[in-house]
């Protein structure tokens, strides 16, 4: 079962507990659980709400990228992006499990991941493969209560964790995954969903030409000059049970707007937090994991594009007229 170590105890005393102790289970359906190690430590009773869940209802795990820890009140990911009611002071803090509808008396378990990803890119890039090990034993443990194929969204480095995880879990413990702006590289993460349980699983890859200097950054500083491991997730996936979205791309937003999800357009050249800054698309992924039954696969994948613009185009796109690009 989960433990809890006395420096996440500390740590604790130092969040808010109604964001996601006992009253945050009962009001808002989030619990948080943190990675020590690659042990999952959670910060609240999570079997209590997973019992309470009618059959069915959806558990998604949220997962924080670069720059977010737990072990700092600063950057606690808690008190922010996982929390109902995050604290004010970044444009860039909005609350994931309220998008998600899960203050909204939605039937279902929120819990946010979180893990230590405020140090140096090259740590913070190994410590998301032992998260991974520390998220694959939470997700064994909710199946072990009962829990139907858990649900995940992960933004940057947090959709390394996701994938990485796949190789230490069982066909359907994951349904859907939402990766936003991975920081993985290509052929890790196909490698991933070659695996039991990433073949079983279902992907949407968010993708935008925004994103693409911090693509170009990762592939340098982990692969090195020679990008010896390849393109970043950015590039797009290859394979059959996964999606890959371009948010920026005037064809994939006509695709989202046929299926009933109009976005906004964008309006910056360079932006790593566009998957879940830009209005319009919680809706999408809201059905995404929770409806999965009225939003297949094949539905999705329908409506868009077979492929992706190329690297760099939106910074040589010609300007629109206020500044941003086609």
């Amino acid at each position: 079962m989960f433990t809890a170590t006395s420096q996440h105890r500390a740590m604790r005393s130092g969040t808010r507990e109604g964001n996601h102790g006992q009253e945050g289970i009962t009001a808002m359906a989030v619990v948080g659980v943190n990675a020590a190690g690659d042990t999952p430590v959670a910060l609240s009773p999570i079997a209590p709400a997973l019992a309470s869940l009618p059959p069915g209802a959806p558990v998604t795990i949220m997962i924080h990228g670069y720059r977010f820890s737990p072990l700092r009140a600063a950057t606690d990911p808690h008190a922010e992006i996982f929390s109902p009611r995050p604290r004010f002071g970044n444009a860039r803090i909005i609350s994931w499990p309220k998008r998600l509808g899960y203050s909204r008396g939605t039937p279902g378990l929120a819990i946010g991941f979180g893990w230590h990803a405020s140090s140096t890119i090259w740590q913070a890039h190994a410590e998301a493969a032992r998260a991974a090990v520390a998220l694959a034993r939470l997700v064994a443990e909710l199946r072990g209560m009962g829990a139907g194929p858990v649900g995940v969204i992960g933004h940057s480095l947090g959709a390394r964790v996701a994938l990485q995880a796949m190789q230490h879990l069982a066909p359907g413990d994951l349904g859907r995954v939402i990766l936003l702006s991975a920081a993985e590289f290509r052929d890790r993460a196909e490698a991933a969903l070659a695996t039991p349980c990433g073949r079983a699983a279902q992907i949407l890859n968010v993708t935008s030409r925004e994103n693409d200097l911090f693509d170009f950054l990762f592939e340098r500083l982990i692969g090195g000059p020679m990008r010896v491991f390849g393109p970043a997730v950015g590039e797009g996936l290859s394979a059959p049970n996964a999606v890959t979205l371009q948010i920026d791309g005037a064809h994939h937003r006509a695709g989202l707007r046929a299926l009933g999800f109009p976005t906004a357009a964008p309006t910056r050249l360079v932006c790593h937090w566009s998957g879940y800054m830009r209005p319009g698309l919680f809706p999408l992924y809201r059905a995404f994991l929770h409806r999965p039954d009225a939003l297949p696969l094949h539905a999705l994948r329908a409506p868009l594009p077979l492929d992706t613009a190329p690297r760099w185009s939106r910074l040589l796109a010609r300007p629109m007229p206020g500044g941003a690009p086609a």
